[in-house]
């Protein structure tokens, strides 16, 4: 397994942009769930891109942590926020965020992000790819958390609609979103492009509520009776198990 590079500080400060966005994040999941992590790996095998899709609190960031920290492979993660809508921001940050993993990359992509126009984008998502299968390295997991903030872009669909079938063997985008990306995206469902993992799966069973408390020290009655109030939301399950461990303390 890679180490992941967990500080970008001083390179970000270079550039104006803010580190914490494309470090990734330290925290570390209470359970690692081997049911969803067989669904990533399967993704990672035959297809070129993963969205995990799901509401506020339903553990899309912890899954897709998880399986960063031990998918084998070097982690390019970015954070997005809604500033980002603006293509030449959003491209800073994607390219920042690759380079912490491939130093140099990219340094020919901004100025034709500058130079190429709306109409134009699929261009800019090939020379992105071709830059990808040029710069000779291990092989990558480019994390893009809450690609919905920016969603609305006239320049979204199609960038990603063009990135996502040309996207190398050795490079893997695993996007997480509160909501579905726009149809165009979605409907890319195939074993050579695009895997879902939606919310309904994302949602704990009985057997990972039970394995969830127990890391808790908690009993497995506990565990039913917060998996039938919480309806399985991750970050509801997580309440639940810390207000009966503070209440039992």
């Amino acid at each position: 397994m890679f180490l992941i590079e967990t500080s970008n500080d001083a390179k970000s400060a270079q550039t104006g942009l803010i580190g914490e966005k494309i470090t990734v994040p330290a925290y570390l999941p209470r359970l690692s769930r081997s049911r969803l992590f067989s669904l990533l790996e399967d993704s990672l095998r035959s297809c070129n891109s993963t969205v995990i899709s799901g509401r506020a609190g339903t553990g899309k960031t912890s899954l897709a942590l998880d399986f960063a920290r031990t998918c084998g492979r070097k982690v390019a993660w970015y954070k997005v926020d809604a500033p980002e809508a603006d293509l030449e921001v959003f491209f800073q940050y994607l390219l920042a965020s690759i380079g912490t993993q491939r130093p140099g990359f990219g340094a020919t992509l901004m100025p034709l992000v500058k130079a190429l126009g709306p109409e134009q984008i699929s261009l800019l998502a090939e020379a992105f790819v071709y830059e990808l299968a040029e710069s000779k390295a291990d092989p990558l997991l480019i994390v893009v958390e809450d690609l919905h903030l920016v969603c609305d872009s006239d320049w979204l669909v199609p960038f990603f609609k063009r990135l996502m079938p040309l996207l190398p063997s050795d490079v893997h985008m695993l996007i997480t979103s509160r909501t579905m990306p726009p149809a165009p995206l979605w409907r890319m469902r195939s074993k050579q492009t695009l895997s879902v993992i939606e919310e309904e799966t994302l949602a704990f069973t009985r057997r990972e509520t039970i394995e969830l408390f127990e890391n808790f020290g908690l009993s497995p009655e506990q565990a039913s009776i917060a998996l039938d109030h919480s309806h399985g939301r991750a970050a509801a399950l997580a309440r639940f198990a810390s207000t009966i461990c503070h209440l039992a303390s």
